[in-house]
């Protein structure tokens, strides 16, 4: 496959949507791909900033770039603002959606940690689960039928969180929900300090387990075309499930896993 440079670049960094992007329609899959190079960037503005002011400047930049390829002026000179500005002029992506995945992001960028499970749901659900939602836009779901990728995307977005544990505790980091830590003994130092500790391993087992109950129980009877949208979930399920019975997970992803995304795929449903 001849791929562009945002269809590259979103197998560098995101190859897990990149495989689910290669089941939308032709047509629309260089607006997947810059969705998924922006939610790159997006992701790692608090992890490649030195402090939470810095990741909130590099938000506010992402922002005035969607805002002014709405306005039609000429791109940022990056290599990810350009195609970007290129698929909003065309109409492939919806800035407003854009806006708000940058807007949810600002909660990793704050001091002090997702304080709730309910702000930690809330921001899965405006970050990976707002990827799906605007992927799911982009192949023309109604709003209904984003709002229900939007939950299969915060899935994936949990199974994420709990997955790369011990890689957000090595960067100094820590996203699972304080008053979830403390019920467990536990707060966001010691997870960082330890974070295979068994108190650490024995939480993340019983939110992989209600996660995969949640999903087990989503509503997934959505048109085909809008598969390459929900198909993360695909791999949220293989990895809370294992999780979920205390295993760990591999670091890249194997065939197993590649395999179950090209079935899902292809039969066009999760």
């Amino acid at each position: 496959m001849n791929l562009s440079p945002t269809g590259a670049f979103a197998r560098a960094h995101d190859p897990d949507r990149f495989l689910c992007a290669l089941f939308a329609p032709a047509e629309a899959r260089e607006a997947i791909f810059a969705l998924i190079a922006l939610n790159h960037e997006l992701a790692r503005a608090r992890e490649a900033a030195t402090n939470p002011l810095a990741a909130m400047i590099r938000l506010q930049w992402w922002r005035d770039a969607v805002e002014e390829a709405r306005a039609g002026r000429p791109p940022r000179r990056h290599e990810v603002a350009g195609p970007l500005a290129a698929v909003i002029a065309e109409g492939g992506l919806d800035p407003d959606a854009l806006i708000a995945l940058a807007d949810a992001r600002e909660a990793e960028a704050e001091e002090g940690g997702l304080a709730t499970e309910e702000a930690f749901v809330a921001w899965l659900r405006g970050t990976a689960g707002g990827w799906s939602a605007a992927a799911g836009r982009a192949l023309g779901a109604s709003a209904e039928e984003a709002e229900t990728l939007r939950g299969l995307g915060a899935a994936y977005g949990l199974a994420g969180v709990l997955r790369n544990i011990p890689a957000h505790a090595g960067q100094g980091r820590c996203l699972l929900p304080l008053d979830r830590l403390a019920r467990a003994g536990l707060n966001a130092e010691a997870v960082m300090a330890a974070p295979d500790a068994p108190a650490v391993t024995e939480l993340r087992r019983e939110m992989a387990a209600e996660g995969l109950a949640a999903l087990a129980g989503a509503r997934r009877d959505l048109p085909r075309g809008l598969v390459a949208a929900a198909l993360p979930a695909v791999l949220a399920r293989r990895d809370l499930a294992r999780l979920a019975r205390g295993g760990s997970l591999p670091q890249g992803r194997g065939v197993g896993d590649r395999l179950a995304v090209i079935v899902a795929g292809l039969r066009g449903r999760v």
